[in-house]
């Protein structure tokens, strides 16, 4: 939303936080989501080490969850096919075509084509395949 304003957790507000969640805790329950999210948020400002030591947590264990959550998704596969597109009177000396489909592969030579043909051409073989 435009012009909203979000407040910034401070140290002593996640300290807080921690401290009512350690007292009311069960047993050995797990540190909630949200508490490490606000950890989180903290140590990418304060830095990992200091947010730590304030917060009585494990360092490393709060740097991985940082990492874990920044790490980059996955690249997508590069498109199979690619359409290029130049002007009907650019002629190729000589030109390699392959196309490969379910049914195998083709290899085609030309010389002297335009990239327009080859490009019809690319259009009518995959057509009669597909």
């Amino acid at each position: 939303m435009p012009g909203k304003i979000t407040h910034m957790l401070t140290m002593e507000e996640v300290r807080t936080r921690f401290d009512e969640w350690r007292q009311n805790r069960r047993g050995k329950a797990r540190i909630p989501d949200e508490l490490w999210s606000a950890a989180m948020e903290l140590a990418g400002r304060e830095g990992v080490n200091r947010t730590a030591a304030e917060l009585h947590l494990d360092g490393g264990k709060l740097k991985r969850r940082m990492l874990a959550t920044t790490a980059v998704p996955p690249k997508s596969a590069p498109p199979s096919f690619i359409e290029l597109i130049a002007p009907e009177s650019l002629a190729l000396a000589e030109c390699n075509l392959e196309l490969e489909c379910r049914h195998g592969k083709l290899r085609i030579e030309l010389k002297g084509a335009t990239v327009a043909y080859v490009a019809g051409l690319s259009r009518a073989l995959l057509d009669q395949t597909s």
